[in-house]
């Protein structure tokens, strides 16, 4: 619990027993649940999860990170939820760094944003992706956000979507419909280590993106 507000932490994974360890052990000592939704992972990554005191979920067939969240959410109990990958790529030490925009009253949705602070090369379908959806969505809600896409953020959970998208677009519907519901967006500087990414984002992925943004 921090300054009175419960914290769940929720994070997909997929194949992710040998870095989700490094992951869970990091995560600060005031988050009140962690619960780990193990996308039809093929290796132990339940396991690991669970060895680390994490909540476990778990799907028997591999569906996308969109489906995983959507799982977690059903299970969370805190006042604000924090979503993360479990690959690595970013630092649960900085999870205070989202939550605070929204305790001290400033923000009811915290990207964290890779773009103020990055280490490593920026995959080149990531940039194209993040530039159109960056560029659309200022059009379409009259919001300035430059990191539309990633998936460490926190939101007040009166805030939390029903998702139902699969795949890497689940972050722009949760963008758009949160933003929709009222909720005010704020951006924080994160650490972002693009060489340990896991997930498989294709240009297909990109269309699912525009695909999202003039559904919702």
């Amino acid at each position: 619990m921090l300054e009175g507000k419960r914290i769940s932490v929720v994070i997909p994974a997929y194949n992710e027993a040998k870095r989700i360890g490094k992951v869970l052990s990091k995560i600060p000592e005031f988050v009140d649940e962690v619960i780990v939704v193990d996308d039809g992972s093929r290796d132990n990554t339940s396991e690991v999860a669970k060895s680390y005191g994490a909540k476990v979920i778990r799907l028997e067939e591999n569906q996308g990170k969109g489906a995983a969240m959507r799982e977690g959410i059903k299970n969370v109990s805190g006042d604000i939820v924090v979503f993360m990958d479990a690959d690595g790529q970013h630092n649960p030490e900085e999870i205070e760094k989202l939550l605070y925009p929204i305790l001290r009253g400033e923000a009811d949705f915290v990207i964290g944003s890779r773009l103020i602070k990055a280490q490593g090369k920026r995959p080149l379908i990531r940039k194209i992706s993040n530039f159109l959806s960056t560029g659309l969505i200022k059009l379409k809600l009259g919001i300035d956000v430059r990191d539309t896409q990633s998936g460490f953020r926190a939101i007040k959970r009166e805030f939390l979507p029903e998702i139902e998208s699969k795949r890497y677009e689940v972050e722009t519907e949760v963008l758009i419909k949160a933003v929709k519901m009222g909720a005010r967006v704020k951006e924080v500087p994160v650490e972002r280590i693009y060489g340990v990414e896991t997930g498989h984002f294709r240009f297909e992925d990109v269309l699912r993106f525009i695909h999202s943004l003039i559904k919702y």
